[in-house]
């Protein structure tokens, strides 16, 4: 594996067969913008490759995991049929690329977790959370159907009625109130988060492999299955893309207001 091909990922070996990936973009809370966005998409395919690699874990640097999509990059997508067919195919290849990974990947949840961010956050194996970080799909206050990867997982992680609450109203959770309802494996104050993500890493890392990769993969079914919703709400995503309320929500977040859809 090639560590210096990623840009906006800081990758680091630790002992027993780790690898640490750091969400690399402090200044801006980690958000994703295109060439992030692709890295993110692309790493699990080396990692489930990569002989040195039992465990990936993955966090953020900083304050937060991840703002999200860079905002610019959203603006560049909008109405533009070649960037949201670009992003449909990228958005697919992070969500399967992560269900599929040999490897076992735990999240450390240190801070904010939102759009692409929580897409990583969420679809880690495991995933250990900052009970005072705040997690969240905003799709719709966006203007935009929640494609990324919330139709395929939050039902699974929360039932069907809590992921229609927060992902149809766009309201933001506590990591305590997300590990209450299933959404996050566990929440714990933020200065814990990642020496216990580790611990856990350590202790996938050292134990039997082949008996938790199978296992992995046979719970992963669960996603494969869902895998024509994902789709279908991935592509719903891209056409709001193509849409007008796109610009009022974008406007909104700038402005830092309430969005007025007409």
């Amino acid at each position: 594996m090639d560590l210096a091909r990623y840009q906006h990922l800081s990758l680091d070996r630790q002992p027993g067969g780790v690898l640490l990936i750091t969400l690399n973009r402090p200044d801006v809370l980690n958000a994703a913008h295109e060439e992030m966005h692709s890295e993110l998409a692309t790493i699990w395919t080396d990692v489930s490759s990569d002989a040195d690699t039992r465990v990936a874990l993955v966090t953020g640097a900083g304050r937060a995991f991840s703002a999200g999509g860079d905002l610019a990059m959203v603006e560049r997508q909008i109405g533009s049929y070649e960037l949201v067919t670009r992003m449909l195919k990228e958005m697919g290849d992070l969500v399967y690329n992560m269900a599929n990974c040999e490897k076992p990947i735990v999240s450390a949840i240190n801070g904010v977790a939102v759009g692409a961010g929580l897409v990583v956050a969420l679809l880690a194996d495991i995933s250990i959370c900052a009970d005072d970080a705040r997690l969240g799909d905003g799709h719709v206050r966006l203007g935009v159907a929640a494609g990324d990867h919330a139709a395929i997982i939050w039902p699974l992680l929360c039932g069907l009625a809590k992921a229609k609450y927060y992902l149809l109203t766009g309201e933001m959770v506590s990591g305590t109130e997300a590990e209450r309802i299933g959404l996050v494996s566990k929440a714990l104050p933020r200065e814990q988060v990642l020496p216990e993500a580790m611990r856990v890493a350590s202790q996938l890392a050292s134990g039997p492999q082949q008996a938790i990769r199978l296992t992995k993969r046979a719970l992963n079914g669960w996603l494969r299955t869902a895998g024509p919703i994902f789709d279908q709400s991935a592509a719903y995503e891209m056409l709001t893309f193509l849409g007008e309320d796109i610009k009022e929500g974008l406007a909104s977040l700038r402005e830092k207001r309430e969005p007025r859809f007409s």
